[in-house]
């Protein structure tokens, strides 16, 4: 079953299933696909036991994270999400299914974190031992990163390889997903396929490209 669902957001783990870390950049907009083919994925890829699998989500507060953990946890999957530690809280995506983590029976936990920490990165995983990991997490304002492009390489970009170099050192078997842009796409004319050239055009757009690579050739 599926909720707070619309034809605009295609799951992440529908995604996942379909074994699309192959080539997530084409995919990842979560636009690029029908409500019909979006239901098909549901019912063909989303059967099956998963309770007792841990999953490890960053950027867990955003759009595409809440609505995951949302899944996830209707699956059955115990969930751990990153967040920064801030002054103020922002989480109102989360609020309605995020109890204390100490309550009985609660299956999400958060865990404070940043991407541009490989210690506190390596920490978490080593901790958590998830099953599976879903790299959501980014500086993604595109103009934006045009402003701070060193900070957003250094977490959009080098936060992808801290999180596989933490996969490496756990020794543990974990699905990594990494979810890239159509930004990477850039300049390239549509139609788009997984034999268009890439082509980015701001710093954020050349830190997913980055990502892209690492996850692709690390392992």
């Amino acid at each position: 079953m599926y909720i707070r669902r619309d034809r605009h957001c295609l799951s992440v783990l529908d995604l996942f299933l379909f074994e699309s870390c192959c080539f997530i950049s084409f995919v990842s907009n979560f636009g690029a696909f029908s409500a019909e083919a979006d239901f098909r994925a549901s019912n063909l890829y989303l059967k099956g036991d998963f309770m007792g699998k841990k999953a490890l989500i960053t950027g867990v507060t955003g759009q595409d994270g809440s609505y995951l953990t949302e899944l996830l946890l209707s699956k059955g999957y115990e969930v751990h999400g990153i967040v920064r530690r801030a002054s103020t809280m922002n989480r109102e995506r989360i609020d309605h299914i995020h109890r204390d983590d100490h309550a009985k029976g609660n299956k999400l936990f958060i865990h404070y974190g940043d991407l541009a920490d490989g210690e506190q990165i390596s920490d978490i995983v080593y901790n958590v031992k998830p099953d599976e990991i879903y790299h959501l997490g980014a500086q993604s304002h595109v103009r934006v990163s045009f402003d701070i492009a060193e900070y957003t390489g250094n977490v959009t970009g080098l936060g992808t390889t801290r999180i596989l170099e933490a996969i490496r050192r756990s020794k543990k078997k974990i699905k990594f997903y990494q979810a890239s842009s159509s930004e990477m796409f850039g300049s390239t004319k549509p139609p788009q396929s997984e034999n268009t050239p890439f082509a980015p055009r701001s710093p954020y757009a050349c830190a997913k490209l980055q990502s892209f690579y690492m996850q692709r050739y690390s392992f």
